[in-house]
């Protein structure tokens, strides 16, 4: 994100309210606007308000064209004297979308890219609001306009919204040196309100994302319960590429998937939707497991940021008794068999990360006589630059035997018990976690 140009050190500074030191301080679109309208009134302008296009604020193409018929703009924020924004409310409500036409100052400010100085305020707002105010007299108060002011906001040479100035006959209007002083302003301003754009987002997108993983704490199928979780290592702003699924299949079969795409952010979220998805649509051939897990490195070669992403696929098959992994360059699954004790299941082969388009991976099958935990993870449960990962790996299958030392245990109380139990890894890493009870049918 873009940092704000410093206002303090600008001689235009004093004529604005200390207020302006706030601008950007919050990744938030509603309050970086409230703080851009606190800094000019009532201490700069009788009255302020910011206004963003809105295309731009729903993240569509921006830009104005040079002679636009009308502009759509969104009220982000307003501030009339020291007014509280509630005393408005019903008058001015914020969030409202507002067209104007292409006479008024706001279109021609945003078209040219230059402030707008007038006399009073344009004859299409001034009928606009006295018809909003409904004969309220702090309306035709706010009328009273001697200087009007209209700054455009621009951002890396396009205009995205604009903030209006008032001043009353009873102060000296709107000069060049104010002017001057509020479009430094109003560009600090646009960068805090991109930032803030972009952080809420990438916050949407990670709720959607989260919000596509299976739901629920505990699913039940033939011979298989299974509980899963994923703990994020940042801010809930920040999506990271694990993930996992559970897919029932034909014949009594279940899928379990746990995969990682490197890195955080949107990139890595994409590659992971997109591997995911890939998954679920290759399970519906009812192809063999190592044939789905080429087919996802193929696809992975040609998919920006799934290069080097591993997963493991497990297949159960409760009426055969059997267990099919297949893993691209995962963390071994652990299974807890009758005997109590849990421990890594040894492949036939470990499998490169996908993306790289060797097509080299081995199933590994085992059979599965009596009930077993099947524990599927990421490596943010194991990986640790302090320590060794085939330690870690032994110190988690430890954490399982000591949190559930019975069969039957609580599957989701002890998947969030370990998503959250001190692992000796950094922590900067997601943590996800697959746990799959396994019930043999009747032989």
């Amino acid at each position: 994100m873009g940092e704000p140009p410093d206002a303090r050190t600008s001689p235009r500074r004093p004529l604005l309210s200390p207020a302006a030191d706030a601008i950007g301080s919050a990744l938030d679109l509603p309050l970086t606007g409230a703080q851009f309208t606190h800094a000019l009134a009532p201490a700069f302008a009788d009255a302020a308000s910011v206004y963003l296009l809105e295309r731009w604020r729903r993240g569509e193409q921006a830009g104005v064209a040079p002679d636009p018929p009308r502009i759509e703009a969104h009220r982000l924020a307003l501030r009339v004297g020291a007014d509280a924004r509630e005393g408005w409310e019903k008058l001015l409500p914020v969030g409202e979308v507002i067209v104007f036409p292409r006479e008024t100052p706001y279109a021609r400010a945003l078209s040219s890219g230059q402030a707008q100085l007038l006399d009073s305020v344009d004859p299409h707002t001034s009928a606009r609001l006295r018809a909003s105010g409904n004969g309220d007299a702090r309306m035709d108060e706010l009328l009273r306009t001697a200087s009007f002011l209209v700054v455009p906001l621009r951002l890396r040479e396009v205009t995205i919204g604009f903030v209006a100035c008032t001043r009353g006959p009873d102060r000296e209007p709107f000069g060049s040196t104010e002017v001057t002083a509020v479009e430094a302003l109003a560009a600090r301003a646009s960068v805090a309100l991109d930032n803030a754009r972009r952080y809420e987002r990438e916050r949407r997108t990670t709720l959607a994302i989260r919000g596509s993983l299976p739901s629920g704490t505990l699913q039940r199928f033939e011979g298989c319960r299974v509980s899963h979780g994923s703990l994020p290592a940042g801010e809930d702003t920040v999506i990271g590429g694990d993930w996992y699924d559970v897919l029932r299949r034909p014949d009594g079969r279940v899928s379990l998937i746990v995969g990682d795409a490197m890195g955080h952010g949107p990139e890595s979220a994409v590659a992971m939707l997109q591997l995911r998805t890939a998954i679920r649509a290759f399970a519906g051939f009812d192809i063999p497991a190592v044939d789905l897990v080429r087919r996802l490195d193929a696809l992975a070669c040609d998919t920006p940021g799934a290069s080097f992403a591993t997963c493991v696929y497990a297949e159960w098959s409760p009426r055969e008794r059997t267990c099919t992994l297949v893993s691209a360059g995962h963390p071994p699954p652990l299974l807890r068999g009758p005997d109590g004790k849990t421990a890594p299941v040894p492949l036939t082969e470990p499998g490169l990360p996908l993306g790289l388009g060797t097509g080299h991976y081995e199933a590994t099958v085992f059979s599965v006589p009596e009930p077993a935990l099947l524990v599927l993870y990421s490596d943010g449960l194991v990986e640790s630059r302090d320590a060794d990962i085939d330690h870690q790996i032994s110190r988690l299958a430890d954490s399982v035997d000591a949190a559930a030392p019975e069969p039957g245990a609580d599957l989701p109380a002890l998947c969030e018990y370990l998503l959250h139990a001190p692992s000796g890894t950094n922590g900067t890493d997601d943590r996800t976690l697959l746990l799959a009870e396994l019930t043999p049918g009747e032989g």
